[in-house]
């Protein structure tokens, strides 16, 4: 049985996207020699691979952070070059779809109970 060591996402600007999620998430730096965000103990590698092609179509796989304090969350992140594609309500949480500065989707979820 295997156990997740990393998650690799394919992008244009790896240097770029790899220092936007490292300021987005807690706990993550760059490594600039290979462009990848790096967790500490607690969590797995993120690594940023550069394509020559472009995002096409919704991201089949996306993460999602959990805040407290979540619309100052939405507002920094946005500050940082994110979007907001639409907030959402439902099940007791409350969430905001999101794209990085290259378009990939991720959530920032918070419990509203």
């Amino acid at each position: 049985m295997g156990k997740l060591n990393s998650v690799t996402i394919d992008c244009r600007d790896a240097e770029a996207l790899a220092r936007f999620w490292a300021q987005a998430l807690e706990g993550y730096s760059v490594d600039a020699e290979w462009a990848m965000v790096l967790k500490s103990e607690s969590g797995p590698t993120i690594f940023f691979q550069a394509v020559p092609e472009p995002k096409q179509g919704k991201n089949r796989v996306h993460l999602d952070m959990s805040v407290t304090g979540r619309a100052a969350e939405v507002q920094r992140l946005k500050v940082l070059g994110a979007t907001v594609l639409r907030e959402v309500e439902e099940g007791g949480y409350q969430w905001a779809i999101m794209q990085d500065p290259e378009g990939n989707e991720f959530c920032v979820t918070q419990a509203t109970d």
